[in-house]
């Protein structure tokens, strides 16, 4: 098809200049790549070629285009044929790995009674030739036995346990970023008593902390938040005015295990916050206030455009602290959400970089937005239009953790009953 498209725009170009003349020796070289792709030609191809040889002597008794045509027509045939012989030879398709001269798959072949028979063809060069010394000679691994249910029911159970679980929880914590985590892991260490739940809608927490700037390995962090790192056990390089860990995956990885280690914390990754629960507040009538999160998981949040009628679930809290980042997929979302549910006057929309005053702007500034509903981190930009902190990470730590301090004073001032706040704390 290559040549025949290269050679219907070499026609196109003659025309159009009125060129025929230069149509001769284009012919001879297309009948020559023909006869150089295809080894074993047809006899009806090398007859076309002795034709174009003629041809191209008498070229202009000829008309170039009938000519052109009869020959891309036969040079395409003849390169289908030929592909068709080579891939008809073939008996698997897999990759170049798994059909080398080491190794032949699995193969099933066609018994005479109509049944099928699995021929397992394994080669001498598979069997294992390396004999290690007596010294350095490894011990087998046997791993004890199990059966695929079990797997199935050991899931199950625990996941839907935990989701019957924390249908009412203390706290919801939407986003396992860095905020997110920071406030999981104060909120957890100084309320061990508070069912906290994270609902995190990638497959894989962390959010955009599992590198610093520009795809670049390194995590930068202002003072004072050196003092959080201390306090997770983050080791770091201290540059005067900020401190650098050597990779931004050392602190998420090192906070994540930390954070779902803890007994009162449950992390639902893959799960998505697809609208908030928002009822008249008990204790100011007149004011709406944040009751829980409606959850679904992820994959099915995106493709509600594709499929009708995939109903969520809910979460019920009189907490919810939401660390959503700045506007993207799922972004923002908490505070999108409150604006088109006319709680708020609008968003700010997040202002051009500048580290300083943004930094300051997001540890100060956080603080709950709504009753029930505490915003830190990115996510506080967009609410506010405050200035983006572009690749240093420091504020987020310290939004998280004021975050968790707004939180726990805010359960302090109010009755909750089955995760419901119904009144004044006595």
């Amino acid at each position: 098809m290559l040549i025949g498209n290269c050679a219907v725009a070499y026609v196109g170009q003659s025309f159009r200049s009125d060129r025929t003349s230069d149509l001769g020796p284009f012919i001879d070289v297309m009948s020559l790549v023909a006869h150089d792709q295809a080894e074993d030609e047809t006899d009806e191809c090398q007859s076309l070629r002795l034709k174009t040889l003629h041809r191209q002597s008498h070229y202009p008794s000829y008309p170039p285009c009938s000519c052109l045509a009869s020959l891309i027509g036969s040079i395409e045939r003849s390169i289908t044929k030929k592909y068709q012989r080579e891939t008809s030879s073939r008996k698997i398709m897999s990759p170049p790995a798994a059909t080398s001269g080491m190794y032949k798959p699995t193969r099933i072949e066609p018994e005479a009674d109509g049944h099928a028979k699995l021929k397992s063809q394994v080669m001498e060069s598979n069997k294992a030739t390396f004999k290690p010394d007596a010294a350095t000679h490894l011990k087998p691994i046997h791993f004890a036995p199990i059966k695929e249910h079990q797997v199935q029911r050991a899931m199950v159970r625990r996941y839907f346990k935990d989701m019957e679980d924390r249908a009412i929880s203390d706290v919801i914590i939407v986003g396992a970023g860095s905020a997110g985590l920071s406030c999981a892991y104060s909120l957890a260490k100084a309320r061990p008593d508070l069912k906290i739940t994270i609902l995190e809608s990638n497959v894989a927490p962390g959010g955009g902390c599992w590198l610093g700037g520009q795809l670049m390995s390194a995590m930068v962090c202002r003072k004072p938040a050196d003092e959080f790192l201390t306090e997770v056990g983050v080791p770091f390089e201290d540059e005067g005015n900020f401190v650098v860990v050597k990779h931004a995956a050392l602190f998420i990885s090192t906070i994540l295990s930390k954070v779902l280690a803890m007994p009162n914390i449950k992390m639902f990754n893959a799960t998505a916050c697809e609208d908030l629960i928002i009822k008249p507040c008990p204790i100011n009538p007149g004011v709406q206030r944040i009751a829980g999160c409606v959850t679904n998981w992820t994959l099915v949040s995106l493709n509600h455009d594709t499929q009708s009628c995939m109903d969520p679930s809910t979460m019920t809290a009189p907490i919810v602290c939401s660390f959503a980042g700045h506007d993207g997929p799922f972004g923002a979302f908490c505070v999108k959400r409150v604006a088109s549910a006319g709680l708020c006057d609008g968003l700010g929309d997040m202002r051009p970089l500048d580290m300083e005053r943004a930094e300051d702007h997001i540890a100060n500034k956080t603080r709950e937005i709504l009753p029930g509903l505490i915003v830190g981190g990115m996510e506080l930009s967009e609410f506010d239009g405050s200035a983006r902190m572009g690749p240093t990470f420091g504020a987020m730590l310290l939004s998280g953790k004021r975050a968790a301090e707004i939180a726990m004073h805010s359960l302090q001032q109010v009755k909750v009953e089955e995760g419901e706040v119904v009144g004044l704390a006595k």
